[in-house]
């Protein structure tokens, strides 16, 4: 690995010996930072801070779409590649946090994914390949929530006027204009105290979900199929979709950015926000995957809050239905909100002037107008385009597998160079050979999807 000089671009110094020259130093580096990384990337959390971030951006509402997945696997595949989810984003998450924290020592502190990319692989990984790729996947998941927002508001709409006439991209602007003002809070570590919000009403939808499907599952007398659906070939590819929606769920993408709200120094930090981010994830993916699997088997839908509607007729209270679905909009105006930062980020790169005042007019209104149309724009993509969760799929096999499957494994192996001899060094060339396999195979199953449902896409339809 060669290094690099510390540039304004994309490092930042800090964390030497004496408490005054640090202060100094910082100080100093500040003002050389572009304003990107000054004002949407400030250094100022706690580790409490980093494990609000992430569980914002990983323990998010497509958690209710894990029962459906397990349909496609049965009940062992199913737990078994939650385990293995959990364990290897686990691991994966605290490589990365390590290779941020070594070479935060060695005075070159990253603060973006692209940084590392540039640093560790050479430029062209990290302007060609790392920082498109994060773009994509989060401007989908910025995308992605605001179209699942408007879904939720579109079934708390009919649960109370079933022949309304309001149409799906009605709720969808709705949603986008909420975004709109959420959008403008300056920086990710602003988000803190919003994403202890989160955090809470994750608990609470999926405390929601699960109770809901015991309820249902102990009240219903229609027997419980656990058979996987389907011919040969439909259960081969159900398999590697189930496996592509898993790894999407636990999916990141921002570990770097979110690191690089901790006030350094930054060792240890990150770990123990993990700690509070994945007991998040125990309690809640697998309580709403067991018990949704559980209460309707292979006929769990694509989002389980739609089970406990049949035909219209509510199986459970209207207003325990409207009170999940509330949570669920709530939340995902945070999720929305935390993927913006990286656009955000690039916004301000591009538009800002860091040695202008952050709340100056010449910062202020360039940052309003360019957030405003980020979020016009992916308003009117999730609006037009209802069936963007079969493109999601695509961006989640070619986004999520990489970023957080593959190139911390990557990035760890050629920075610390682990002997050849070691457990570490051949368990992460297994895990990134066999997430790279999973990665083309899940890419080909969602183009499938994609293939079989394109008769029934059109602009605007009110599914």
């Amino acid at each position: 690995m060669g290094t690099i000089s510390p540039s304004p671009d994309h490092v930042y110094q800090g964390e030497v010996a004496n408490k005054n020259v640090t202060q100094k130093t910082d100080h100093h580096l500040d003002k050389e930072l572009d304003a990107g990384a000054r004002f949407v990337l400030k250094s100022k959390g706690s580790w409490v801070h980093s494990g609000y971030h992430l569980t914002t951006s990983i323990v998010a509402p497509p958690l209710l779409s894990l029962p459906y997945a397990i349909g496609f696997l049965g009940w062992a595949a199913g737990i078994v590649c939650l385990v293995i989810g959990a364990l290897v984003t686990f691991y994966s998450y605290n490589l990365i946090s390590l290779v941020l924290e070594h070479h935060a020592q060695l005075g070159r502190r990253h603060l973006r994914f692209r940084d590392m990319a540039h640093d560790i692989l050479g430029p062209k990984w990290g302007r060609y390949y790392v920082g498109p790729i994060q773009f994509m996947v989060c401007y989908g998941a910025v995308v992605g929530s605001t179209l699942l927002g408007g879904q939720c508001m579109k079934a708390i709409y009919l649960l109370s006027n079933p022949n309304g006439e309001m149409k799906l991209f009605e709720f969808v602007i709705i949603f986008g204009c909420f975004m709109l003002i959420l959008a403008q809070i300056p920086s990710f570590h602003s988000l803190r105290h919003i994403n202890l919000v989160s955090l809470l009403l994750c608990l609470a939808y999926s405390a929601c979900a699960t109770a809901g499907s015991i309820h249902i599952g102990n009240s219903s007398k229609v027997p419980k199929d656990y058979s996987l659906k389907g011919d040969t070939e439909n259960k081969i590819f159900g398999i590697f979709n189930a496996i592509a929606i898993i790894s999407t769920t636990y999916g990141n993408g921002i570990i770097p950015e979110i690191q690089a709200t901790l006030a350094p120094p930054v060792k240890g930090k990150m770990f123990k926000g993990l700690c509070i981010c994945y007991t998040m994830v125990i309690v809640t993916f697998f309580s709403v995957a067991i018990s949704g699997y559980w209460a309707f088997g292979n006929q769990a839908e694509g989002l389980i809050l739609s089970n406990f509607l049949d035909n219209g007729k509510p199986l459970v209270p209207k207003w325990f239905i409207l009170m999940t679905n509330i949570f669920t909009i709530m939340q995902l105006s945070a999720v929305g909100v935390v993927y913006l930062q990286p656009t955000n980020e690039v916004l301000e790169r591009s538009f800002g002037d860091s040695s202008s005042a952050e709340f100056s007019a010449r910062n202020v209104i360039p940052r309003l107008i360019a957030r405003s149309l980020s979020v016009v724009m992916a308003t009117t993509i999730a609006a037009m385009l209802p069936f963007f969760g079969d493109i999601n799929a695509v961006i989640g096999a070619f986004g999520f597998m990489p970023l957080d499957f593959i190139l911390p494994v990557v990035f760890f192996n050629v920075t610390f160079k682990p002997s050849r001899k070691s457990l570490v060094f051949w368990l992460n060339i297994s895990i990134a050979v066999v997430f790279s396999a999973l990665g083309v195979i899940a890419a080909v199953a969602a183009v499938r999807q994609i293939s079989l449902d394109a008769k029934t896409y059109r602009l605007f339809a009110n599914v």
